[in-house]
């Protein structure tokens, strides 16, 4: 595991500007509203997953999207998929839950996870995701983020996420 350190080291190697906001430890999208109106940018929530054949997913989306969980699959091309298994992610990601990020595939080697990243997050001028802990956001840019994961060999896939209706 490459952690934070690896993180940040390949940060500067490819010369991405990036902002650091240190923080109270945030758990949920809801916990972390009291802490976003003080960063600029988009916001993010990440959900790990695994569908029934077996493969684990990463999907981050903005911070108040409700995810149509059954319109997934064929968004993404996947089986039907469920929330992953907390010892799953501290294998793969290296991360606990709380702490999901797309910089945890840091740690993944390409091809044990499938990243997807919602369009919208993925051109943004500035998204923010956690740090490979939840008491940190850092702030890059959406392409940014797509070359560094590209960097680590992660072949993410941009998609448009379904929503759940409001019930």
């Amino acid at each position: 595991m490459r952690g934070e350190a690896g993180l940040f080291a390949d940060l500067a190697a490819l010369g991405i500007a990036f902002d650091l906001h240190e923080h109270r430890a945030v758990f949920t999208v809801e916990e972390s509203r009291a802490i976003d109106g003080d960063i600029p940018g988009e916001h993010t929530k990440n959900l790990f997953l695994k569908d029934t054949g077996g493969c684990f997913w990463l999907l981050t989306v903005p911070a108040l999207a409700r995810v149509d969980l059954k319109a997934l699959p064929q968004a993404i091309g996947c089986k039907r998929v469920s929330f992953g298994k907390a010892e799953d992610l501290v294998r793969l990601l290296g991360v606990e839950p709380g702490s999901v990020t797309p910089l945890a595939t840091v740690n993944a080697a390409p091809s044990t996870i499938r990243i997807v990243i919602d369009q919208h997050i993925a051109k943004a001028d500035r998204t923010n995701v956690h740090p490979l802990r939840n008491t940190a956001t850092v702030g890059l840019s959406g392409p940014d983020l797509m070359r560094l994961l590209e960097h680590w060999g992660h072949e993410a896939i941009v998609a448009a996420i379904p929503a759940k209706d409001e019930e």
